[in-house]
């Protein structure tokens, strides 16, 4: 039996080229899970349950209970932002050109 080799990403640029996503890909996945990152803090502090935050951003409870538990497969930046506005967050985003852009 072979050895596995652990992969070590040290950053979140390094572990999208380890997992194969396009640079692209690589910047909404990002965006995700700051999304998510601040959705779950918001979510610790308030103390609010994942029903009340459903029946707010108009999703199932079990939606929010997999999006808090880390399952963000065919969770769109969208309902993240929707979820947070329902909860009186708004989310601002800024545009910039990187380096490595031609």
């Amino acid at each position: 039996m072979s050895k596995v080799k652990p992969v070590v990403a040290r950053t979140p640029e390094a572990l999208a080229q380890i997992l194969g996503l396009s640079p692209a890909d690589a910047r909404e996945w990002q965006v995700r899970y700051a999304l998510l990152k601040h959705l779950k803090e918001i979510v610790r502090k308030r103390k609010i349950t994942h029903a009340a935050i459903a029946e707010r951003a108009g999703t199932s409870r079990t939606r929010v209970t997999a999006i808090l538990n880390d399952r963000l497969e065919n969770v769109s930046s969208d309902l993240l932002i929707r979820i947070l506005g329902s909860l009186g967050y708004s989310v601002r985003v800024t545009v910039s050109r990187t380096d490595s852009a031609a």
